[in-house]
């Protein structure tokens, strides 16, 4: 499927001995000390542009941000989205790359960041409507898979390979980091209320920061499969989400974990918090589950044309934006109550 191509990075093929321990004495010493050197390559001097495409509402794309009623979509061939009308009309932007994007955040409902394969990472300071190549280097060959700033200036990239950038100037300048000594896949970076900072890895691995990111704790694993997604509730608690529709909860940071029953094999990829507070989960076949207790239990309301979501975001109080392999679709909240499956509703020009 299209859609694994951000959750199992584009298909790359693991690199022989990538799954073998790095210095094996260093194994049981926690938090990982993070490392830096100086990130070497650097924007080429004539980047390739990404073409306008009329269809690239409909093409795949990967993930998706909300802010200020401002909504960003990006995806496969550097393409961008924006839309200032609740999702009603969406414009393609001209951006700096052709590579898969495949992560956005904005800070604000100006600046933000966009990363992805070739080692991408781009910046705006319109709400989208330009876009600045910050970084970029395809001889690494390994995607970022998630961007994360705490406020303007510091923030990470993460992605395949263990791959850990971090920035304390809005993204001028990049440090490589290395927080674990397993090349693990970093899959995606969440901020609980408390401030603590949660990676979702691959092989069953998550990772805590007490610190605000420069150092981490590879938490005890409730499974051996992926992890794709955090869900910080109130307090400690959290939600651990990933293959095979498997769902966690813990209470108490990531100390102990408690499975939850989720009736799919689906996989799960992005979970947020609806404008009423109530968690919901979301992944592949078009799975929406949402909780009406705080996250300890879940009901599934899969969608009906099976749309394969990999990002979701709240649009305002009564409706949400799904990203993934065919583009864009707008699900009503109303319809994630009750029993039976959820009704696809287009947007834009689908």
């Amino acid at each position: 499927m299209e859609l694994a191509r951000k959750l199992q990075v584009h298909r790359i093929t693991r690199r022989q001995g990538a799954t073998v321990l790095v210095g094996a004495l260093w194994l049981a010493l926690s938090p990982w000390s993070v490392s830096t050197t100086l990130a070497q390559a650097g924007p080429p001097p004539d980047p390739e542009t990404s073409l306008i495409a009329p269809l690239a509402s409909r093409s795949l794309l990967l993930d998706a941000a909300a802010v200020d009623g401002r909504l960003v979509a990006v995806g496969e061939r550097g393409h961008i989205l924006v839309s200032d009308d609740g999702g009603a009309s969406w414009k393609q932007t001209e951006v700096p790359t052709v590579a898969t994007l495949t992560a956005v955040f904005f800070h604000d409902r100006n600046l933000g960041w966009a990363v992805g394969h070739d080692a991408v990472i781009l910046r705006t300071s319109d709400g989208g409507a330009t876009w600045q190549l910050l970084y970029q280097d395809p001889d690494e060959e390994r995607p970022f898979l998630d961007v994360w700033f705490a406020d303007a200036d510091r923030g990470f990239a993460i992605g395949a390979y263990g791959f850990f950038f971090a920035t304390s100037d809005g993204g001028e300048t990049w440090e490589p980091r290395t927080i674990s000594d397993w090349d693990y896949h970093l899959h995606h970076l969440s901020r609980s209320d408390t401030g603590k900072l949660y990676i979702a890895a691959e092989a069953g691995t998550i990772y805590r920061s007490d610190d605000g990111g420069e150092t981490w704790l590879e938490l005890a694993s409730p499974y051996e499969g992926s992890f794709f997604v955090t869900l910080p509730l109130d307090g400690d608690a959290l939600l651990l989400a990933g293959l095979r529709g498997h769902l966690f909860r813990s209470d108490d940071a990531g100390a102990s974990w408690q499975a939850i029953e989720t009736g799919t094999e689906a996989m799960l990829t992005d979970a947020i918090r609806l404008p009423d507070g109530r968690p919901l989960v979301v992944g592949l076949e078009g799975m929406m589950l949402v909780s009406d207790d705080g996250g300890r239990s879940f009901a599934a309301h899969p969608r009906r044309d099976r749309f394969g979501i990999s990002s979701v975001v709240a649009i305002d109080g009564e409706r949400l934006l799904v990203v993934g392999s065919r583009g864009l679709a707008a699900q009503p909240i109303d319809e994630l109550t009750g029993g039976g499956p959820s009704g696809p509703e287009g947007t834009g020009d689908r």
